[in-house]
C-alpha cells in the first residue's frame, strides 16, 4: 500500500494520541487529501534530519500510522491536528514528489493478541497511571488503565523520556512481554540501576 509519510523527531505507538501543528503546505495538502479519502498517514522517526524545510534525510523503515481525529485552526493561525496510532508499518521503498512530501509503499506488520496484564506487571502498570495523571497527557484522552500488556508496553514506550533510537526499537518488537522486558531494562538505565 501507498502511504504518505510524516518524518518526525518522535515515534508514535499504536493506540496512543498525539497532537501536531502543520504550516507546511505540503503537509497541509497531505492532511487534505486523507481527510478526503478517509485514511490516515504514516509518522516515521528522522535518524538524521530536521522536520521542516526540504524532504527529511534518513528515517526509520519502522512507522506507526496515525489515523486523524480531531483538528481545529490554532490561535496561532496553524492547523492542529490530533492523532491515533493505528497499525505499524515497515516502508518497503520510499520516493519524494515534487512537493517534497515522501511517500512510501509499506507493509502492515502483524500484531500480535492482546494479553491480559498479570501481577509482574504491576510496578509498570502503577508508573503508567501516574504518567497519565500528568496534565498534559491527561489532555490527549488516551485512557488512563492499559487494557493488557500490549497497550502497557505502547503508551510506556510512548510516554517516557527515551531517545528516539530506543523507541524505534521498542516499536520494532513485535511480542508485547519482550517489549515490556525491554522497557523495565530501560527503566532501570533511567533510575541509574544495574545496566
Amino acid at each position: 500500500m501507498n502511504l504518505p509519510l510524516f518524518p518526525l523527531n518522535t515515534v508514535l505507538f499504536p493506540g496512543c494520541m498525539m497532537d501536531l501543528q502543520l504550516f507546511e503546505p505540503r503537509y497541509l495538502d497531505m492532511i487534505s487529501r486523507c481527510m478526503k479519502q478517509g485514511h490516515g498517514f504514516g509518522v516515521v522517526g528522522i535518524v538524521n534530519g530536521a522536520e521542516v524545510g526540504e524532504a527529511a534525510g534518513q528515517f526509520s523503515a519502522i512507522g506507526c500510522e496515525a489515523l486523524i481525529r480531531d483538528f481545529q485552526q490554532r490561535p496561532n493561525g496553524l492547523l492542529g491536528i490530533r492523532v491515533e496510532g493505528g497499525r505499524r508499518f515497515r516502508v518497503q521503498h520510499a520516493h519524494v514528489l515534487l512537493d517534497k512530501l515522501t511517500m512510501a509503499e509499506v507493509e502492515w506488520l502483524d500484531e500480535p493478541a492482546e494479553q491480559q496484564l498479570g501481577s509482574e506487571h504491576a510496578d509498570l502498570a502503577a508508573l503508567l497511571v501516574a504518567l497519565n495523571a500528568h496534565p498534559l497527557v491527561e489532555s490527549l484522552g488516551m485512557a488512563s488503565e492499559p487494557a493488557g500488556q500490549l497497550a502497557l508496553a505502547n503508551q510506556l514506550a510512548y510516554l517516557l523520556p527515551l531517545e528516539v533510537e530506543e523507541k524505534l526499537q521498542l516499536l520494532e518488537i513485535s511480542e508485547a512481554p519482550v517489549r515490556l522486558e525491554r522497557l523495565q531494562a530501560l527503566l532501570e538505565r533511567l533510575q541509574g540501576g544495574p545496566q
